[in-house]
This record gives structure tokens, sequence and C-alpha cells, in this order.
């Protein structure tokens, strides 16, 4: 039988896969190719130069020993640093790395394990938690399905996560949106996601980043000319989630190569899991091509949760912190906070600490001025249905009247007012806006907001409106 590169290379191969961990030798020689032999001398693809100062770091002694076994003592391997250009050129091209001979291939003897000057290996995507091959998946355990309770609000957006946990990659909800206003539960439930697929795959490569420290790791890769070795680091996650994506509004670099990024990611069966304050509709700076491709999979809409939900987050967080509290008072704080889950579990913990330190009794006195306190001391986010009351007061009309499909002059700009406030008071989505207020669609909702606008303008009665119902809703 004829001994080619590929042979030496695919025998190497068998005994280090015995010897390392699975996800390490998928990681970490899967994406090498044997390009290369001559005499005693193995050349093999690698696809950055960061991938061969791992190796070199972490591997040169098992490579040593596969290689002697195929080739002898006097083997040698020759690393060729082949990088795919991700950017639309369809050669490959090659980087040149510093030697004495200023080639574009680095040739190391294995006999002479090359020593590295800092014996701690930097990694270039500043990523802490990089250590002996495992990627730290950067989740909370805390924030896991157990204490994510389900309720209306949330419901389609738990089951699609829990359906996303179960087979990563293998649904229709890839991407997997979670989008919705603040302290609602996005990153509680993004983590959540991660926690369950690592416990159920453990080999899998789960990575949580927020798209603030994304952007700021891909400006420091274009700074230290590694851009290259960043994509390839992304690329090999299986599990990729990103918080707070709107984040990336108006940021063309870092937009681009996250394109390049999930694109590798979606055709590979990887699972790319994202939050947004903002349905894909809504976003603003974000180019069409990725919009499009967040919406192949699901976008769900986390919303503000209702009595029976807010009452259930509360005695869970009791249960979970061993406190007992009267229903009464439970009742009282789910009835008085309704904003968001944050709001609602930092009351019960204000009233904890007080009862507590002062070592007074939990009554219902002490849950209101806790409550007044906190209520008053938070930005309270007006609900769409205050708005929609506070709007049909004004102009003398029910809210069913409001909500009609009547066309009649004055209940259409009542209802265009609604849509405007709701979208500049809120966090709901365009949809959500319109569904609430009369069951009309997202674009219904953007035409208001723009009458609203043009009226305002160029109308003053019509502006006068519009600074009388601000002062009612004013924060």
């Amino acid at each position: 039988m004829e001994v080619t590169a590929q042979s030496v290379w695919k025998n190497c191969l068998s005994f280090i896969k015995d010897n390392i961990q699975p996800q390490a030798y998928k990681t970490w020689f899967e994406p090498i190719t044997a390009v290369k032999l001559t005499d005693n001398a193995l050349s093999i693809q690698v696809p950055s130069k960061f991938f061969y100062e791992w190796l070199e770091e972490h591997y040169v002694k098992i490579l040593k020993v596969a290689l002697n076994k195929e080739l002898g003592d006097r083997a040698k391997l020759v690393y060729v640093i082949k990088m795919e250009n991700t950017y639309g050129n369809k050669q490959p091209f090659t980087e040149k790395i510093p030697s004495s001979n200023r080639s574009a291939v680095k040739s190391q003897d294995v006999d002479i394990p090359l020593k590295n000057k800092n014996p701690e290996l930097k990694n270039p995507f500043i990523i802490p938690g990089i250590r002996n091959v495992k990627i730290e998946s950067q989740l909370n355990p805390n924030y896991n399905f157990e204490n994510f309770l389900e309720g209306d609000s949330n419901r389609l957006a738990r089951n699609a996560g829990l359906a996303v946990a179960n087979k990563p990659g293998g649904t229709s909800f890839n991407p997997l949106l979670i989008f919705g206003g603040v302290g609602l539960g996005k990153t509680h439930l993004a983590h959540a996601i991660g926690i369950d697929i690592k416990d159920k795959y453990p080999e899998k490569t789960v990575l949580y980043i927020s798209a603030e420290k994304f952007t700021q790791q891909y400006i420091d890769s274009v700074k230290k000319n590694n851009r290259n070795d960043f994509i390839h680091f992304y690329q090999i996650i299986d599990v990729l989630i990103i918080d707070d994506v709107q984040f990336l509004s108006g940021k063309t670099g870092t937009q681009d190569v996250f394109f390049h990024i999930f694109n590798h990611l979606h055709q590979n069966g990887k699972q790319v899991i994202l939050t947004s304050d903002k349905a894909p509709v809504d976003m603003q700076d974000i180019e069409q091509r990725l919009l499009s491709r967040f919406k192949w999979g699901l976008s769900a809409e986390l919303q503000s949760p209702d009595f029976e939900t807010r009452v259930s987050i509360l005695k869970n967080k009791l249960y979970r912190d061993g406190v007992e509290m009267p229903d009464d008072i439970v009742d009282y704080v789910a009835k008085h906070i309704k904003t968001n889950v944050r709001e609602l579990e930092g009351a019960i913990i204000s009233l904890i600490a007080q009862s507590s330190f002062n070592k007074k009794e939990i009554t219902i006195s002490l849950a209101k001025e806790i409550v007044e306190k906190f209520v008053k001391n938070t930005k309270r986010e007006v609900s769409i249905d205050y708005i929609q009351k506070v709007v049909s007061d004004y102009f003398q009309m029910d809210v069913d009247t409001l909500q009609s499909k009547t066309r009649k002059r004055h209940i259409v700009q009542a209802r265009q007012l609604a849509m405007f406030f709701a979208k500049k008071y809120t966090k709901a989505s365009l949809a959500s806006i319109g569904s609430q207020i009369g069951k009309r669609d997202h674009a219904t909702v953007l035409h208001a907001c723009k009458t609203v606008d043009n009226l305002s303008s160029t109308d003053k009665q019509f502006r006068k409106y519009v600074e009388d119902i601000a002062k009612k809703l004013a924060l």
C-alpha cells in the first residue's frame, strides 16, 4: 500500500483520538488536513497562527509520538498556515509568520519542541476561561429553567427554549431570538437554555457573550491584526448565545463579521440564540441581510407577567430563599408592582431586608411602605393598557371605541396617539402594540407614529393634544 501524506496523517489521528478528550480532538484535530509528505517530513495545514501556537503549546508531545510511530525517529512536522478568507474572495490565502527564511510555512522539528517565550498562551479573543482546551461557557448557574416560571407572558419563549435545549441546531428555532422589555427575563432564559444544553450534551461547546463584549473583541482583533483568528474561534462554537444583539446597531464592521460567523454556524447545524430589547422589525441600523437571518428561526416575545404569574414568581423566590411570608402580603406586592420581574424580586428582597435588619414583623403596612419607596425610586414603565385609558379619557370616549374599526377622524387620531405613546413609553414591539390597540399590524403602528410626528409639526391643536397627554403620562 502506497504511503501518502493522507494515509500517514490518518494513522496519526487514529492514535491521537484514542489518547485525548473527544471535544479536544474535534476542536483541534478535525480541522487539520495533510498536504504533503517529503521523505520524513509531513506537512499539515492549519487554519490560523493561533491554531498552530495552540498545538505546539498543548499537543507537541502526542504529535511527536504519533509521527515517530509512522515515520521513525527522524520524523519532522511542517505547519502550513492557511486561512479561508471569509470576506467574499473565493481563494484562500496563506498568512506569513515571521521565521528565519521568511516563508509562509513554519517548519518545526518534533525532536525539538518549540519553546514558548511566554508559558501562558495569550488568547487573542480576550475571552476568559480558555484553559486546557476547555472553553468556559460564561453561563450563570443561577439562571436555570427551574426558577424561570412559566406564565402566559413567556410560554412561547420558554417552550421554544426547552425545544432548543433538547435538540440544539436540530429544530426550526435557529436562530432563536428572545425579545422584550427590561427585566422580563431575556438573559435568564438565554442562560437557562445554555445550562440545559451543557447538562444534556457535555461535549458541546457553549458560549454566552454580550454583543457589547463581542464588539470590543472584534475591535481588538482588528487592532492586533488577528481578525481571522477571531472568526475561527467563533466558528468552532456549537451553541453561541449573544445577549443584547441590538447593541450591534450602526456597527457595520461588527455586523459584517457576525454575518459570516452566523452563516458558518447555521450552515453547519450549530445553534444560535440571540436576545434583544426589540423585535427584528423594530431594529434600527442593522443590515437587512442580518435582519433577514434573524427571521429564519423563531422570534419569541417576553411580555410583562400577569398577576398570577407575578404571585408564582414571588412565592418561588421566597421558597428558594427559605423565607415564609403571608399570602396577603405576597398578593399586595404582586398587585402593586407590575412592570417587570426584576422590580418584583427587588421589592421582595427589600421587604425581607427591612424586616430582618430592623427586626420588624412583615405586615401589610410595612409592605406598603417598602413598595411605595421602591416604586418611587424606580423608573416605571407605563403599560399599553394605561396609555389607552389616559388617551380615551382625554378624548371622552371609552377604550372599546378607541380600539374599534371606525374611520371617524377624531377616533382615528386618538388611536394613533395611543400607538405613538405606546411606542414612546414602552419597550413593546410594534406588532405587540398593534395587537393590543385594536388588533392592528406593525405597519399600522409605524404609520400612526409618522402621522403623529407630522401633525405635531403642522397642526397647533394636534400639538396641544400631544403635550397634554404627555403631561398626564409623565413618569
